[in-house]
């Protein structure tokens, strides 16, 4: 697969532990503009919550909020999402995904530590992400293993969300 470069952030500014240098401001996160149907009406996330709903890779849109913007089926599926539609608007730790740890039997994850999952962690830190993550299947109840490689989505300078693609283990 081809890398590309979604958003361009000026690494001068940071510190090799991603933190600002002093004297230098990272932009602040907002979240975007949205419909009355809580879809973004603008930017990076209307445009990319577009691709990924139809997309056949398994993806997600995430805004600043963490809030679900867009998954395409088969991302909703390996993450144990449900309804893609149904899940927009809705936090991700609020949406029935369960995040848990490697542990056997698995354990769910505390905030801290669901804090770190890429979709998350690439809001956040305003850099790309990638990390093993783990949920619970609702269905079987079998914990399910991903690779997920997340960025942060931009607008206007600020972190407006996250574009994340998962691949199952």
């Amino acid at each position: 697969m081809r890398h590309v470069e979604l958003a361009l952030i000026d690494s001068r500014r940071l510190r090799m532990d991603g933190t600002a240098r002093a004297g230098s401001r990272l932009p602040q996160q907002r979240p975007s503009p949205v419909s009355a149907q809580g879809l973004p009406t603008s930017g990076s996330l209307s445009r990319w919550a577009a691709v990924v709903a139809t997309a056949p890779e398994p993806s997600l849109v995430l805004d600043a909020d963490t809030v679900i913007v867009a998954a395409s089926c088969s991302g909703a599926e390996v993450i144990g999402l449900g309804d893609p539609v149904a899940a927009r608007g809705r936090r991700l730790r609020e949406s029935g995904v369960r995040l848990v740890d490697f542990t056997d039997p698995p354990d769910a994850l505390d905030n801290a530590e669901a804090d770190k999952i890429p979709p998350l962690l690439a809001i956040s830190s305003g850099r790309l992400a990638r990390g093993l993550m783990r949920v619970m299947c609702p269905h079987t109840a079998e914990a399910r293993t991903m690779d997920a490689v997340a960025t942060p989505l931009w607008e206007n300078g600020v972190v407006a969300g996250s574009l994340t693609f998962f691949s199952q283990i």
